[in-house]
Parts: structure tokens; C-alpha cells; sequence
């Protein structure tokens, strides 16, 4: 079993990816966001950390590239979407995986996850520009979700085989 330290610490390194990841491949998106690989981190983070220590390092490391990106009105809500989506990525594998395999359950969290990102970003935005605006970046969002769980897949496997999933 890991430390509460080494839990921080891989927090905080997973955190810095996501903010990395999301921060260095940038393509803007119609309603003023952006689209990135950050999500691919996220769902990692919600594969390999306890739910707590997930949501931070998702959340945070999101929400951080926002703020350096100069999104800062995206920020809170970044926390709180890319959170809930390694909540839900970790949910879903610990109810399923037993029964269905790891990859099966990795990649139907990953689908849920990215269905609440689309939706979160949606209601974020419409609330800011109005709904029927918003929809221009729905496909935007399912796009960047698409790449995210294809590089998540890729990466959760790598991670398996060095073993930094047992955490």
C-alpha cells in the first residue's frame, strides 16, 4: 500500500501532466475555449488515484492550464468537469471491471466521462453565451473527447505494464 505521501505526490505529479497535456496542444474552439489531449490525463487520473486524490489532480491540473492559458472565467468550471470526469472514469471501472474486464470498463467510464464533459461545458458555456449558441461546440468537445479516450486507452495500458496502476 502506498503512503499518504506517495498518494500526494503522484496527485501532484498527475496534476502537472493534465495541465501539460491540456496546455500543449491548443486549438481553438468557436464559443472562445479550446481544444487539447488534457483529457487523456484526466481519465488516467481517475484510473490510477483513490476518487479523492483523482478529482483533485484532474480538476486542478485542468483548471490550472486554464488560468496560465489566460481561459480564467473557464477555470472553475474546468475543476469541477474534468473532477467529476475522472470521478466518474473511477467509479465505473471499480463497478465493472471484475465483471467485465479492465479494458470493457475503462472504455464504457471513459465514454460516460466524456458524455458529462461535453454536457458540463454545454450548460457552462450556455449560461455564458446562450444555449443555442453553445451547441456550435458540442462536436468541438466530442472530438477532444474521442482523441482523449484513444490516448487514455493507449497510456492506462502502458501505465499497467510498469505497474504505477496499483496505487
Amino acid at each position: 500500500m502506498y503512503s499518504k505521501t506517495k498518494k500526494i505526490v503522484m496527485t501532484a505529479l498527475i496534476a502537472a501532466l493534465a495541465c501539460v497535456a491540456t496546455m500543449i496542444i491548443k486549438i481553438p474552439s468557436p464559443m472562445k475555449g479550446y481544444l487539447n489531449l488534457g483529457d487523456c490525463i484526466v481519465l488516467l487520473a481517475g484510473w490510477i488515484l483513490a476518487p479523492g486524490y483523482g478529482f483533485v489532480a484532474a480538476g486542478l491540473g485542468s483548471a490550472l492550464a486554464d488560468l496560465f492559458s489566460g481561459y480564467v472565467i473557464y477555470a472553475p468550471a474546468t475543476f469541477i468537469i474534468k473532477g467529476c470526469m475522472a470521478l466518474i472514469a473511477f467509479v465505473c471501472f471499480k463497478l465493472m471491471h471484475k465483471k467485465i474486464g479492465r479494458l470493457p470498463s475503462q472504455l464504457i467510464g471513459a465514454v460516460l466521462a466524456e458524455i458529462a464533459m461535453v454536457m458540463g461545458y454545454f450548460v457552462f458555456e450556455g449560461f455564458l453565451y446562450g444555449f443555442v449558441p453553445s451547441l456550435v461546440n458540442i462536436p468541438a468537445n466530442a472530438i477532444q473527447g474521442a482523441a482523449g479516450i484513444a490516448v487514455g486507452i493507449i497510456l492506462i495500458k502502458i501505465f499497467e505494464k510498469t505497474g504505477l496502476t496499483k496505487m
